[in-house]
């Protein structure tokens, strides 16, 4: 956990002495010399806090805090830039190159005392992207009934097909209208236990169908489509580096003037050398040359078109979070946007590491305003439901059920698009507590669940969201008669608002009519959550009670107040203000009933910007409200501190139609709009398209 808040002096000063101790001797240093990647916690304890450490291009984990983020500092620039910024931080893992070796001493000796682990696939080792195709392939050839592997429409930058496998029975035969749930893995390179989660549960599924009732009954009820690499370029870099790692490398020999400073094992992004074109197969890995591999490439998990381009996503391509030219400029994106618009993807579940989180939407504070929109983004519609079943989901694993947003703002991510633009439900799994591919026998635990989660762990969360996609609670469904043999066609295409604009975005799904001439789709709702009503929250238009103070605080010193909150309050904004172009900073603790301090919030801008806290739901309470004078001549100030009641309010949406095909012989026979809601069954008799 982060240390106490401290001031941006102290900052500074502590930053520079890292700085000075961890810079390389130069172009010609002993390997052992080199700057090696550490994970760092940084001290962010209010919203201003991270949205400044957002800026500066550091590679951020989804590891974090209300008041503090975790990064992987790469060079000595990192630890300048943090010192630049006054951001304090802890240091948490020193040399995450000598913990890779660490841990691939513990895979091996796992491995050599473990003849079959308790995984469904009895694995006792992360798998290389060769052991992901090659068990994908298995899964085919020995349940050819239950089983289809396929490649999805785009190869890599790298030339390199993507694999995935769909699970249902009679799996080969037309599709028939049952839902489909989506489960993903590996988007960012390093997260290696993400990959090991989405392939452990297709195996689950296949060796128990016919024998556990659960899952039989689930796989009867719904397709299944697991891609465990998303993003197999990258992937294939961090694990063949990763892997080769050992202590001789830690030693400053061995294969560490293989692996550049310090190879890829920690990448995070794609393999885009030249952004926004293409280079000749091979290229990514002649290309990674910033230490780890990470200022190459586009973040797939920024590319994603729902509000492309806002907060959270960065618009320079060394950063770690570079969103692409484009939404879904990459080929990794336009594999998952192809195939969630040609299904009813009613349920998705992304992996990643690490946070022990259960995230859903939105990915931006409901207050933020995008300009393609004017208006607050609030709540998801169905906040309600998406948080129900967060809830259940990290019951099972122990995780924090949270909104997206609470982590950091984040635009362009996989589930912001695919419930805002289809309505299907979608979260993210931040596995494991601390580290990006921690020892292989934690990917165990986390997966089949330890301690007091033993017997649930994500296997049993993953499960929970697959019977969410068969319920038709949980989305719609169409019903009707149709000429036996018939095409029946659902499709929109629609704007989809980017953070300053939009993308079209067409959802286009077949399915065949059966022979009894009889059909029952199960769909997603016509109309789109992004359209739909949103729930927003303004402050009163008066403080429920106000106090101001007025002082002055001598250079590098500090002046506190107090502030006693015994009523209930929506908010609690704390203002300071001062007449010169000079530089005050805003600190705000929770007075303990032992007096120690807590710090609950912040804000530390730039020189001419003033200072404002602002706290959701305060608990009654004395605060202290400090002021400090980080680089004021005329030290002068006025300090108001209010509480607000929030006002709800309802922006009203739309209503959307889908258009409802029936085709025989390539034409279209009947056409029919169907406006239907999430919980809905409604029947569309379609015997009109067997007439001549």
């Amino acid at each position: 956990m982060p240390r106490p808040l401290r001031n941006r002096a102290a900052a500074c000063a502590v930053g520079a002495a890292v700085l000075v101790a961890l810079a390389p001797a130069g172009p010609t240093a002993a390997t052992s010399e080199v700057f090696r990647p550490q994970l760092v916690t940084v001290d962010t304890p209010t919203r201003a806090d991270k949205e400044l450490l957002q800026t500066l291009g550091l590679d951020l984990t989804e590891h974090a805090g209300h008041d503090y983020v975790e990064v992987v500092l790469h060079s000595a620039d990192d630890v300048a830039a943090l010192a630049r910024a006054g951001l304090g931080f802890d240091v948490r893992i020193p040399d995450l190159l000598a913990r890779e070796a660490e841990n691939n001493e513990v895979n091996a000796a796992y491995a050599a005392a473990t003849e079959s682990s308790p995984l469904p696939s009895g694995r006792d080792a992360y798998r290389t992207l060769a052991d992901y195709e090659a068990d994908m392939a298995a899964l085919e050839r020995d349940h050819p009934d239950l089983v289809e592997r396929f490649a999805l429409p785009h190869r890599s930058l790298d030339g390199r097909p993507v694999y995935g496998v769909e699970i249902g029975r009679d799996v080969r035969g037309p599709d028939t209208g049952l839902p489909t749930f989506v489960m993903l893995g590996v988007h960012h390179a390093r997260e290696w236990p993400s990959g090991e989660h989405a392939m452990e549960f297709a195996v689950d599924l296949v060796e128990n169908y016919g024998t556990d009732r659960r899952i039989t009954d689930l796989v009867d009820r719904a397709r299944v489509v697991v891609v465990p690499v998303v993003n197999v370029d990258g992937f294939h870099l961090s694990r063949t580096d990763g892997g080769l790692v050992d202590l001789r490398a830690v030693d400053g020999g061995g294969t560490a003037s293989i692996l550049a400073t310090p190879g890829n094992a920690y990448k995070r992004k794609n393999c885009r050398v030249v952004d926004g074109q293409d280079t000749p197969d091979g290229s990514c890995v002649l290309g990674a040359t910033s230490p780890g591999g990470y200022g190459v490439g586009v973040d797939p998990n920024r590319n994603y078109g729902g509000y492309w381009g806002g907060p959270g996503a960065s618009d320079l391509f060394a950063d770690p979070t570079y969103r692409g030219a484009a939404a879904f400029s990459e080929p990794e994106t336009q594999n998952v946007r192809e195939l969630v618009s040609g299904r009813h993807v009613t349920t998705l579940i992304t992996n990643h590491t690490f946070s022990n989180l259960v995230l859903r939407p939105g990915g931006v504070a409901p207050d933020q305003v995008a300009p393609s929109e004017g208006i607050p983004l609030g709540d998801p519609y169905d906040e309600g439901a998406l948080k129900e079943l967060g809830d259940a989901m990290a019951a099972q694993n122990g995780y924090t059920s949270q909104h997206a947003w609470e982590l950091y703002d984040t635009t362009g991510s996989t589930e912001d698009w695919s419930y805002n633009a289809t309505g299907g439900f979608g979260y993210t799994f931040e596995i494991g507590p601390d580290e990006f591919h921690p020892p292989f026998p934690e990917v165990v635990d986390e997966y089949l669940g330890a301690g007091p989660y033993a017997g649930k762990g994500n296997r049993e969360a993953y499960l929970l969201a697959l019977e969410n996609a068969v319920d038709p609670g949980a989305h719609s469904v169409l019903t009707g008669k149709a000429p036996a043999g018939a095409t029946l066609r659902l499709k929109k295409t629609v704007a989809t608002p980017t953070w300053e604009g939009s993308i079209q975005d067409t959802l286009d799904t077949t399915i065949t009519v059966g022979r009894d001439g009889r059909y029952t789709w199960h769909v997603n709702p016509s109309t789109r959550p992004v359209v739909m009503d949103r729930q927003v929250e303004t402050l009163s238009g008066e403080p429920l009670r106000e106090e101001s103070w007025t002082g002055t605080t001598a250079p590098l010193q500090s002046t506190d107040r107090e502030f006693t909150i015994t009523e209930d309050a929506d908010l609690f904004e704390v203002v300071l203000d001062w007449p010169t172009p000079d530089d005050l900073d805003l600190e705000v603790y929770r007075r303990g009933a032992d007096g120690s301090l807590t710090p609950v919030g912040s804000s530390g801008n730039f020189v001419g910007e003033k200072e404002r806290v602002l706290l959701q739901d305060p608990a009654p309470g004395t605060y202290v409200l400090r002021v400090v004078n980080f680089a004021s001549l005329t030290p002068t100030w006025t300090l108001t501190a209010a509480l607000f009641d929030a006002e709800p309010s309802v922006v009203p949406g739309l209503v959307e139609a889908w258009t409802l095909t029936c085709e025989r012989d390539g034409r279209v026979a009947q056409r029919v709009p169907v406006v239907v809601d999430r919980g809905q069954q409604l029947r569309v008799d379609l015997t009109a398209c067997g007439r001549r």
